[in-house]
This record gives C-alpha cells, structure tokens and sequence, in this order.
C-alpha cells in the first residue's frame, strides 16, 4: 500500500489542507492518507495554539466522508517535540510493507535536510513537495530534487495550485 503521511500543526486545518491531500492521493497514486496534528512543532513558534485535543478533533472533522483518510494521535500521545523520523519510525512499525510517502510544503522541502535525522526521513519516505506562493515555487522545488537526491532523498515534486489560505490569516481573522 502507497500511504501519505500528512504531519502538520493544523492550528486549524482549513480546505487548503484538505485539497492538498486529496491532490496527493491522486498524483501520487496513495492509497490512504494519515493526517497527524504535532504535539509540539519543532521547527516554530506557535503562538495561540489551539489544544493538542481541538486539533486532533477539527483534523476528523476536516476527513469526515473522505474515504481513505484518517486521522492519527500519534505524535500526540508521544508528547513533547514532534520529530518526523520519530513518527515516520512508528508508522513503519505499524505498516511494515507500505510504502510511505511524506507530504510536506515548499518551505519545508527547501530545508528538509536540517530537520533531526534526515538520513531516516530519507530511508522510510518518498518525500513530496508541494509549491507554495511566495515561499519556494515548483521550479526552485525541481532544482533542489539533484541535491535532495545525493543525500539519498527520494523526491516528487507536485504540480499544484492551491487556493491562498493560511491557518495564521484565519486565527487573525478569528481575533
């Protein structure tokens, strides 16, 4: 099984996420996604944010009738900061023989070597880059997959569009 795993604050998850996934799951050929709110985020400061709980609970409210999604609490239950490799880990141990994909924004793509154990991230996933207005566009995302792949990354880089929504510019609305 080709499975997407969607990692995220989700502080709150709004339909920008949800197109991101479903795009995926069709690009990329997924069989499911995991979505999996962080307890905490490692790489910023999150001011505002919801509880571990609200999160969790607006990411099933988000996947309600979208077959093949699920939500997952374990970065949650782990508690403390939420490292990918550390999850990637969990989930190997849980579906040893799927294949995992790991779905992430530009900006997170263009650093992804700096994150802890990357050379993990590396071995367990296929990672999946996905434009960003203003942060890095597909072309800057395609020139850095020759680098991303000497460090032993396996890449794919999607075609995608998505509409300008950020959860910071809904909590500001909210406030």
């Amino acid at each position: 099984m080709k499975t997407g795993v969607f990692g995220g604050t989700f502080n709150p998850v709004h339909k920008g996420h949800i197109m991101l996934a479903e795009y995926c799951m069709d690009s990329v050929g997924l069989d499911r996604i995991i979505m999996i709110p962080t307890a905490v985020p490692p790489h910023k400061i999150s001011n505002n944010l919801a509880s571990e709980n609200d999160r969790l609970n607006m990411c099933k409210l988000a996947c309600r009738g979208k077959e093949n999604f699920s939500v997952s609490d374990i970065e949650i239950k782990r508690q403390g900061k939420s490292y990918t490799y550390e999850t990637l880990q969990e989930l190997h141990s849980i579906y040893p023989t799927d294949d995992l994909f790991l779905i992430m924004g530009a900006d997170m793509f263009l650093s992804i070597e700096t994150w802890k154990n990357p050379e993990i991230i590396f071995k367990l996933a296929t990672i999946c880059g996905v434009p960003r207005k203003g942060v890095g566009g597909r072309q800057e995302l395609i020139d850095r997959e020759p680098f991303l792949k000497s460090i032993s990354a396996e890449t794919k880089v999607l075609n995608l569009t998505l509409p300008e929504v950020s959860s910071s510019e809904i909590r500001k609305a909210i406030e």
